[in-house]
C-alpha cells in the first residue's frame, strides 16, 4: 500500500500540471461562435495574430500567464456556446469578484478580509508583522497576484526601514542585521515570484539596499579595491560575513558582493534563498540601467518591478539575468515516475541543456580552453563575430560624396531576432571528415569560401571585418548555408556536428520580444504607427517616461549580455591557460550557441544590405554590429529606404518599426564627417552608436 508521503507527492504533481485546454478545433469554434476575430483575440492576449492561429491549428500552446487567461476565456465561451447536441444543466453564474484598482492590487495580509479569502498558509513564528501603505499606481491593468507572493517579487529597502515594492506598496522592515533581513524576507515579507515554467523554480525574493540601508545593516557604503568592481566582495573575516555564518546561512561562491545570494539547503519543496543587490556597490550598472541608481527608492522599485514582471526577477547583471532566464524557461529536469518503484524522480527535460556541462568541439573553444591546451589543437577556431566593417574611401563614388548626410540605421535587438526559431545542438559534437553539407544540422564546418567573389562595396558575409576569406576556415552552419543561398557550391573538409537538436532559445526569444515590444508600446511606440509617426515617436520616447526607458535599456542589455555570456572567458590576472574556470561548469557555457546567434544575425544583415543595393543602388558606408550607415540626400531614412508606389515598404530591405529585426533611426551626421572618419580608418557607425556593439562575455 502506498505511503502517505507518496500519495501527497502524486497529488502535488497533479496540482502542478498546467491547465488543460480544449482541442485546437474547439478553440477556433468557440472564438467564431463569440464573433471574435483572431486579431482581436491576439490584442486581448497581448500576442500576435499568427500566434493565435498557431493555438487554433495545434502548432503551439500558450505558456503561463497567457495560458491561464486563455483557458478562462475559453471556459466562459464554452458555457455560453456549448457544442451542438451537448446538454448543459442550467446553473447560477459563479460570482465574479470585481477587479481591484492598481492601488488596491496587493492585499494587506493583516486585513481580516484577506485572511478569510486567502488559502491556508503554514504557521510562521511570531514576529513583527509587515505593515503596508499603498500609493496610486499609473496603470490599472495588472496581472493576477500569486497568493503566495502578495507583495510582488522585490522591494527597495531604505535606511528608515521602509521597503518600497511594486505598485506603490511600502512595507515596514524591522531588520537591523543581514540575518534578520533574510528571516524577515522569507517569513513575513510576502515577496517572490512564481516559476516561468511548470518544471522550474519560483524566483527568490530580491531585496535592493540603498546606501543608507547598507550602512544600517553593518555594510560599508562603498566596496573599494584594486580589482574590477564586479569582482569585489567582503573579506571572509568581515563582521557581516561572520554574522551570516553564525546564523547558519550560506553564501554562494561569489561571496558577499554587489549581488549576494544567501541561502540554506531546501527543506522539502521549499527554497530558502534571498537575493540582495547593493546600489552603492554598483549593482545596477549604468550602461544597462541608465539613471536608475540615482532614482528615489519607490521609482527604483517600479523600474525593477516592471523588468521582473516582463523578463525575470534580477539575479545579477543583465548578462546574468539573461542567462538565468534561459534556464528558467527551459529547466534542465522534470519530475518523472519510476516505473519500477512508482516514485517520482528527477529526469532530463527534453529540449533543455541538461544538468551537466558539455565540452565544445576544439574549433568552437578558444586557445586557453583546457580541451585545446591538453590536445595541442592547431586546426584554427570559429570566428563568428558581429560586423565591424568600413568601406574603403577608394570605393566611394563622386555622387555619394556629394550627398549631404550620413544616416545610421539600427536594427532593433538584432541578436534577439536571430534567436527566433534558431535550431541549435543539444548533444555533444561528433567529428566528421568530408561530410556533405546539410543546412539543417547545427555545427561547425571547415570550408574554403575564398573563391566566392562579391561586390567589394558590400562587406563579405563570411568574416566579421568584411574582408574576403583567404583560405579554408571554420564557419557556423548559417554562414555556410548563406554561401549556398548565394548560388555557390560548398564542399566541407571536415565538421563537428550535433545529432540532437532543438529550438532551445525559442521561449527566451518570445519572452524578451514581448517585453521589448510591450515596453516600447508603453512609451508610445506601437506597431500601428506609419513610418513617419514611428520616427517621431522614437525621437521622444525616452522623455515620455524615463523609468520605462531604463527598463527598455535593461531589456536590450539582457539580450546582448545573455548571448555573450554563453562564451564567458576566464577572469582574473592569476588565470593560466589550460585551467578550467568557473563558467565552464555551467551547462549554459555554450560557445556554439552564441556563434549560431551571431552568424544568423550577420547573415541577416548582409541579406538586407544586398537587397538594398539591388532595389535602390545604395551601398553602405560602414556596419558596426547591428548599425549600418548610408549616404543620404536627406536627414531621414524616408529619403532613401525603398517604398512601393502604394507607399508600403518594399520587402527584403530595411524596414522601420518597433519589432526586433526592424530598423530605427540611430543617428544623422554630415557626409564629410563620415568620409573623414573613413579616411582615418575609423568606423562612422561606432561614433553614431557610441560603441554599443560588444556581446559582453565577462559580466
Amino acid at each position: 500500500m502506498a505511503s502517505e508521503e507518496e500519495l501527497f507527492a502524486n497529488i502535488d504533481a497533479l496540482l502542478e500540471e498546467e491547465p488543460q485546454l480544449p482541442p485546437p478545433a474547439e478553440r477556433a469554434r468557440l472564438r467564431e461562435a463569440a464573433g471574435i476575430t483572431q486579431a482581436r483575440l491576439a490584442l486581448a492576449l497581448k500576442t500576435s495574430t499568427q500566434t493565435v492561429k498557431n493555438y487554433e491549428n495545434g502548432r503551439s500552446e500558450p505558456k503561463s500567464p497567457r495560458l491561464e487567461a486563455y483557458q478562462r476565456l475559453l471556459q466562459g465561451w464554452a458555457a455560453k456556446y456549448p457544442a451542438h447536441g451537448t446538454l448543459t444543466a442550467p446553473a447560477a453564474p459563479a460570482p465574479v469578484a470585481p477587479q481591484p484598482a492598481a492601488s488596491e492590487t496587493f492585499t494587506d495580509p493583516a486585513a481580516p478580509e484577506a485572511k478569510a479569502a486567502a488559502p491556508a498558509a503554514p504557521e510562521r513564528p511570531a514576529a513583527r508583522p509587515a505593515t503596508s501603505s499603498r500609493r496610486p499606481a499609473k496603470k490599472a491593468a495588472k496581472p493576477a497576484v500569486d497568493p503566495r507572493f502578495p507583495h510582488g517579487p522585490l522591494v527597495v529597502l531604505d535606511g528608515d526601514g521602509s521597503a518600497y515594492g511594486v505598485d506603490g506598496i511600502v512595507l515596514d522592515c524591522p531588520a537591523t542585521t543581514i540575518p534578520e533581513l533574510v528571516e524577515w524576507t522569507l517569513r513575513e515579507s510576502g515577496l517572490g515570484a512564481p516559476k516561468l515554467n511548470r518544471y522550474g523554480k519560483d524566483s527568490d525574493p530580491l531585496i535592493v539596499l540603498t546606501a543608507a540601508a547598507a550602512v544600517k545593516l553593518g555594510l560599508p557604503e562603498r566596496l573599494e579595491g584594486h580589482e574590477q568592481r564586479r569582482s569585489l566582495r567582503l573579506p571572509e573575516d568581515h563582521p557581516v560575513v561572520k554574522q551570516v555564518a553564525k546564523a547558519k546561512w550560506q553564501l554562494t561562491q561569489r561571496g558577499f558582493g554587489p549581488w549576494a545570494r544567501i541561502y540554506r539547503k531546501a527543506q522539502g519543496r521549499d527554497r530558502q534563498c534571498v537575493q540582495l543587490a547593493i546600489l552603492s556597490w554598483d549593482a545596477l550598472d549604468e550602461r544597462s540601467w541608465p539613471g536608475v541608481s540615482e532614482m528615489e527608492p519607490a521609482d527604483i522599485a517600479r523600474v525593477l518591478g516592471v523588468y521582473a514582471q516582463r523578463v525575470i526577477t534580477p539575479r545579477g547583471s543583465t548578462a546574468v539575468s539573461g542567462l538565468e532566464l534561459m534556464t528558467a524557461l527551459r529547466p534542465p529536469t522534470k519530475p518523472e515516475r519510476d516505473e519500477q518503484t512508482g516514485n517520482w524522480v528527477s529526469a532530463y527535460n527534453p529540449g533543455s541543456l541538461g544538468t551537466e556541462p558539455m565540452d565544445p568541439a576544439p574549433p568552437e573553444a578558444m586557445p586557453e580552453h583546457p580541451i585545446v591546451v591538453n590536445s595541442g589543437w592547431t586546426g584554427g577556431f570559429l570566428n563568428e563575430e558581429a560586423y565591424q566593417w568600413v568601406r574603403s574611401v577608394d570605393l566611394l563614388t563622386d555622387e555619394e560624396c556629394t550627398l549631404p548626410f550620413a544616416v545610421g540605421l539600427d536594427l532593433n535587438t538584432a541578436f534577439l531576432a536571430a534567436a527566433a526559431r534558431l535550431v541549435v545542438g543539444l548533444s555533444a559534437p561528433d567529428h566528421f571528415h568530408a561530410p556533405k553539407f546539410n543546412p539543417k544540422i547545427p555545427g561547425s564546418w571547415l570550408v574554403d569560401l575564398s573563391h566566392i567573389e562579391l561586390d567589394p562595396r558590400l562587406p563579405s558575409p563570411f568574416t566579421p571585418d568584411g574582408t574576403r576569406p583567404t583560405g579554408p576556415a571554420w564557419y557556423q552552419t548559417h554562414t555556410v548555408a548563406y554561401a549556398q543561398e548565394l548560388g555557390y557550391d560548398v564542399h566541407p573538409i571536415e565538421a563537428y556536428l550535433r545529432r540532437e537538436t532543438g529550438a532551445y532559445l525559442d521561449p527566451w526569444h518570445d519572452r524578451l520580444k514581448n517585453a521589448y515590444v510591450d515596453t516600447l508600446a508603453d512609451l508610445g511606440v506601437t506597431r500601428d504607427l506609419d513610418d513617419r509617426a514611428f520616427l517621431a515617436a522614437m525621437e521622444r520616447h525616452q522623455e515620455v517616461d524615463p523609468a520605462l526607458a531604463s527598463v527598455l535599456s535593461a531589456i536590450k542589455a539582457t539580450v546582448k549580455g545573455g548571448v555573450g555570456k554563453l562564451r564567458e572567458r576566464p577572469q582574473g590576472k592569476s588565470y593560466k591557460a589550460g585551467e578550467r574556470w568557473p563558467a565552464l561548469e555551467r551547462p549554459t557555457w555554450r560557445p556554439d550557441i552564441r556563434a549560431a546567434v551571431i552568424s544568423k544575425a550577420r547573415v541577416n544583415m548582409h541579406r538586407k544590405l544586398l537587397n538594398m543595393s539591388r532595389m535602390t543602388g545604395l551601398f553602405p558606408l560602414a556596419v558596426l554590429s547591428d548599425c549600418v550607415v548610408y549616404p543620404s540626400p536627406g536627414d531621414s531614412p524616408l529619403d532613401f529606404l525603398p517604398y512601393a508606389a502604394s507607399g508600403k515598404p518594399q520587402p527584403g530591405g530595411f524596414r522601420l518599426g518597433p519589432t526586433p529585426g526592424l530598423a530605427k533611426l540611430e543617428g544623422v551626421q554630415s557626409m564629410l564627417w563620415a568620409v573623414d572618419l573613413m579616411e582615418k580608418g575609423l568606423n562612422p557607425a561606432r561614433h553614431i552608436k557610441g560603441g554599443d556593439a560588444v556581446l559582453d562575455e565577462g559580466e
